[in-house]
């Protein structure tokens, strides 16, 4: 079982960038920390699996109160690296997601994941989430 790290130096963020491009490839190498840098003024946290010299795991996430929910922890990115996937990474890091909620008096966990990836909601539905509601966007 590896220890999840909390990322605070732009080191620690920078080794979450590879896992993060697989997942937000959108996000260019350039603009990532800065990025990462501008969301934690605004509350986002960054977690992460090390190994070696870079991260296996990564989980971003914020706090944030809800009417129809209560205190909800909502995790934004959750991302394995494809060779390190089926080694428990994800359940390790989703635990710990649970416990830092559980720690917070979170009322829930919530996350959107994107229509296209069923390997993804396999696994949240083995971790027992479920599927609550649907998500709508509009480009502006």
């Amino acid at each position: 079982m590896q220890s999840i790290i909390q990322a605070q130096s732009d080191d620690e963020i920078l080794s979450c960038r590879e896992a993060m491009g697989v997942l937000r490839p959108q996000v260019g190498r350039d603009e990532f920390l800065p990025l990462v840098r501008r969301m934690m003024g605004e509350g986002y946290c960054l977690a992460f699996i090390p190994d070696a010299e870079m991260a296996v795991c990564v989980a971003g996430y914020r706090y944030h109160m809800m009417l129809a929910h209560g205190k909800v922890l909502y995790v934004d990115d959750l991302v394995t690296l494809p060779a390190e996937r089926s080694r428990q990474y994800g359940r390790q890091m989703v635990d710990w997601l649970c416990r830092q909620g559980r720690a917070q008096s979170c009322d829930m966990i919530h996350l959107d994941s994107g229509v296209q990836r069923f390997d993804a909601h396999r696994f949240y539905l083995k971790m027992g989430f479920r599927i609550s509601s649907h998500h709508f966007a509009m480009d502006l």
